[in-house]
Parts: structure tokens; sequence; C-alpha cells
């Protein structure tokens, strides 16, 4: 690959990210005039939504922090065994879309949900209690995965010197394990309040009377077509969206300073201490696996709650109502997006990570990171509002654009993490020799991430199963996803429907990640062998 070819590859790729990122946000507030701005300020419903938003949000950012940090904090500082299966086990509920988390809280504690009709407790799940706890259960996982990283790269010899001058291990905790934290904390915090405050699906279910900004831009564009209305609510949003990722960027050079870490944290002997925490990871899975268990139990019953004999029902009425076709509209969704969205995303990282920082270098990094600042549910509205003239408008193909802007920064980010770790001087050399870049790409840097590179694919093709915000305003009839039938049956009151939609789509997600764990296994195996080979060679 030629320098000439490189650069046209690269240029017509930051083509691509502008008009599929900045270009409908652009769109988006161009569309909005004066009057539309005062129609939603001055409605009676505006600052109680708001005032909504900010409670539930606010309340569901500390609960899920606090939580994802204390298991972290557990799991980490503890001599329990299977730690591997209980990560896998606390991010179950990132393989289920937001909605199904409210869906499933209605079917165990809502009036008459299964817990509510066994032990004849209401809790009184409809409003802020029911979108705190399902806002807390749809996010917690992604800030516990931060915590959990992050606790695998503390330095123990800074907890030996503590040690040594005699500080007590709640005084460690708090001079030397929270202060550590700071970046991550901040980064979690700024992460789930975007995740909640922009989410309409847990709302959706679970809001009763007490409505939010995402439900009201939901209702106003699905509802009523009124694009004007929902775009004055997108762009309010995006704001502490975009505020939240321009914190973040900064937040990522505070203590940035890379480190090597000299001793791994020693975890003394403690059985009593080991019991404990395998008590609350018990309880903690059992409230996470609730939701699921009543999807099963409702999947499979006559009529929930008059009949609950087993019956197969539901899957005959769902298929011959045209299931099937929501479940290839899904799939084929989520391979398409995983496909290209890899593809587009590991050579984005490549050009930034393995190229001179050049401006246009730069601005493609920026831009490839950016999607991160857009909720999917503005995206979503922007794309609407841009191509909703466009003959593709409403096929598979816009629903696959979408989903790779909206899902893009992360697997750039993992691949530019991985491609950064390799020598700077790799280029120098092979230009030198003479070794172009297209062959220093498949012969060196893909071979050598194979294992970033699944985990890349897995990423889209679960967020491209799961979600509704980026795709809700861009499908028809026949391109809807097997995700947004849960409100369409849910409204209709087909509760047993739901369950098994919500389930069918975790059996899938579940599968997918069954694969993956294959195939990185079978990786790791290739590349211990090839070491041991090498090893027996020297």
């Amino acid at each position: 690959m030629n320098n000439k070819k490189f650069f046209s590859l690269k240029s017509l790729l930051l083509i691509y990210l502008l008009v599929t990122i900045a270009f409908p946000v652009l769109i988006l507030f161009s569309s909005i005039r004066g009057e539309h701005i005062q129609s939603v300020f001055s409605s009676q419903q505006f600052w109680p939504m708001l005032q909504n938003s900010l409670i539930t949000t606010l309340s569901a950012t500390v609960i899920s922090v606090t939580l994802s940090f204390f298991l972290a904090w557990l799991l980490n500082r503890s001599n329990i065994r299977f730690k591997s299966i209980f990560v896998v086990l606390f991010t179950i509920p990132m393989l289920i879309p937001s909605i199904s988390h409210g869906m499933g809280l209605v079917l165990l504690f809502g009036d008459n949900g299964l817990i509510t009709n066994l032990l004849g407790i209401n809790i009184g799940l409809y409003g802020y209690p029911g979108i705190i706890m399902g806002s807390v259960l749809y996010s917690f996982p992604v800030s516990f995965l931060m915590f959990h990283d992050s606790f695998q790269y503390e330095d123990y010899t800074i907890y030996e010197a503590a040690s040594v001058l005699g500080l007590s291990k709640w005084k460690q905790f708090l001079t030397i394990t929270m202060p550590s934290m700071r970046r991550t904390m901040l980064s979690a915090v700024l992460a789930v309040f975007t995740m909640v405050f922009t989410d309409y699906g847990v709302p959706l279910m679970t809001g009763g009377t007490d409505m939010t900004l995402p439900v009201y831009m939901y209702r106003e564009v699905i509802g009523m077509m009124n694009f004007s209305n929902g775009a004055v609510i997108g762009i309010l949003l995006l704001l502490p969206a975009v505020a939240a990722f321009l914190l973040d960027l900064k937040n990522s050079g505070i203590n940035a300073s890379s480190s090597t870490v000299t001793k791994s944290y020693l975890i003394e002997p403690n059985k009593k201490r080991d019991i404990l925490v395998y008590v609350i990871f018990g309880v903690v899975l059992i409230l996470i696996c609730l939701p699921i268990i009543a999807f099963i139990c409702l999947s499979f019953v006559e009529q929930y709650p008059i009949d609950m004999s087993f019956s197969l029902d539901t899957i005959t009425k769902l298929f011959s109502d045209g299931i099937g076709m929501y479940f290839i509209n899904s799939l084929a969704i989520a391979l398409l997006t995983a496909l290209f969205g890899t593809c587009l995303s590991y050579f984005s990282a490549y050009i930034t990570a393995r190229s001179k920082k050049s401006i246009s270098n730069k601005m493609l990094h920026f831009i490839s990171m950016l999607s991160l600042a857009v909720p999917g549910i503005v995206l979503g509205l922007s794309f609407a509002l841009t191509f909703k003239n466009m003959p593709f408008y409403s096929t598979i193909f816009i629903l696959v654009l979408v989903n790779i802007v909206h899902f893009f920064s992360s697997p750039y980010l993992l691949a530019y993490n991985s491609l950064s770790k390799f020598n700077p001087n790799l280029e120098d050399v092979s230009q030198t020799l003479g070794i172009s870049r297209f062959k220093m790409l498949f012969s060196v840097y893909i071979p050598c991430t194979k294992a970033t590179i699944v985990e890349m694919y897995s990423y889209f093709f679960v967020n491209a199963m799961i979600t509704i915000s980026a795709v809700s305003f861009l499908v028809n009839f026949r391109t809807m996803p097997l995700a947004l039938l849960i409100p369409q049956l849910e409204s209709q009151s087909f509760i047993e429907g739901t369950a098994l939609v919500s389930l069918l789509i975790l059996v899938i997600n579940l599968i997918g990640k069954a694969i993956v764990f294959f195939v990185k296994r079978s990786i790791s195996k290739g590349e211990n062998q090839n070491s041991n080979l090498l090893s027996e060679r020297d």
C-alpha cells in the first residue's frame, strides 16, 4: 500500500466519520427554531420532566457507582475461587436491552408481579423507585468493569510501605486506594450519568406518571411525529453528554503517566472474609438474575397471572405473528454491524496509532471518539432528520450505519490501545526495508492483535442486538429488530411475549459470548504453542 493509496483511504474514512457523526448532529441543531424552544420550555410538563430526569439519574448514578466499586473491591481483595466467572455473571445485564430491565421489574414487582402476588407486598414500583432500580441494573456492569480493570494495575509496594509505617487497613483504603481510583471514579460517574440520563427504555416501562426527558422525546417523535420538539429535547440530552465527554477527556490526562506494576496486590488468607464475600456475591447475583428468572417463567405459561400452567402457546403465537422476520433482522443487523464496524474502527485505530501525529490524524482520532458524546437516542433522531428523504431510509443499511457510528468509539479505543503498545520504530524499519504499510498491517499487526479484534467484534455484535435508542426513529415494520418488539408487545398487554423476546435476545448474546470465549482461548493456545517452539529453538 503506497503512501498515496494510504492517504486516500484515510481521507475517505475521515469523510465517512464526518458525514455520519458530525453532519447529522449539525442538521439536528439547524432544524431548531425559536418557536420550537419556546414551545418546549413553556410546556407545563417540561420542568417536572427535567426534575424527574435529574433526580432519578443522580440517584441511580450514586447507587450504581458505589455498588460497582464495592463489588470490584471485594473481588480484588479476597481469595475466592472462580473470579473470572463472577466477572462474567456480574456483566450479564449488559446482554439485554435496557427496556428488558424495566420489563423484568414490572414482571416481578408490578401490580400483578410474581413477587408482588407471592408475598402480597406492593413496593410501589412505578415512578422513581422503578426508574432508579432499573437504571442501576442496566448501568452498574459498565462501571464494575472499569473498576475491576483499574484494580488489576495496583502496585502492592505502596501498601507494603504503608504497613511498615503503621497505617491501618482503613487508613490505607482512604489514603491509597481511593486516591488511586480517582480517575476511574470520575470516568465511571460520567459514563453512568450519561447512560441513565439519555435512556428511555427503563423509564418507559417503570416510570408511570413520572415522565423523563428521553421518554417525552420518544413519544413526541414516534407517537406524534413532532420532530421539532424532539430535536429540542435531543439537544438538551446532548449537552450533558458532551460535557461529560470533555470532562472525561480532561480527566484522562490526570495522573495518566504510564507506570509499571512492580508487584501485584498480595491478598492475605482469611476464610471468614472469603465466606462473607461469597454470601454478598450470591445475594447480588440472585437480584441480577431475578428478571431473567421471570422471563423464563412467563415465557412458558398459558396466561399470566390467570393460568400459570406450562404452555408453548407464546412461542407458537409469536412465530405465527412473524417473529422469525424480526429475529433475522436483528441477526443481520448485528452481524453486519460487527463485521464492518470492526474493520472501520480497526483501520481508523491503525492510522492514528501507527502514523505520525499530523493534524489530519489528530482530527481522525478526535472524531473516532466523538460518538461517545452523542447519546443513541440523539444520534437516531439526527439520522432521521438528515436521511429521511434518502432511498435507504428505514432499510437495514441505515440501521447498520447508525449502529456502527453509535458503538464506534469503544472498539476503536480497544484497537488504538493495543496498536500503541508496539515499538514506535516499526514503521521506520519497515519503510527502510521496503515493506509496505499494507503488508505490515496484514502480516504483523492483525496477527498480533487477533484477540483484540475478536473482542471488538463481540462488542459491536452484542450492542447491536440490544440497542433500541439509536434505531427507534429509523425502522419500519419490515426492518424492525427484536428489541423494539418489547414496547410494542407490552402496549398490547402480551406480557408473555415480552418475556420471551427478552429471553431470546439474552440467549443469542450468551451464545455469541461463548463463541468469542472459545475463539479467544484458541488464539491464546496458539500463541503459547508458538512461544514454546521458539523457546525450544533457543
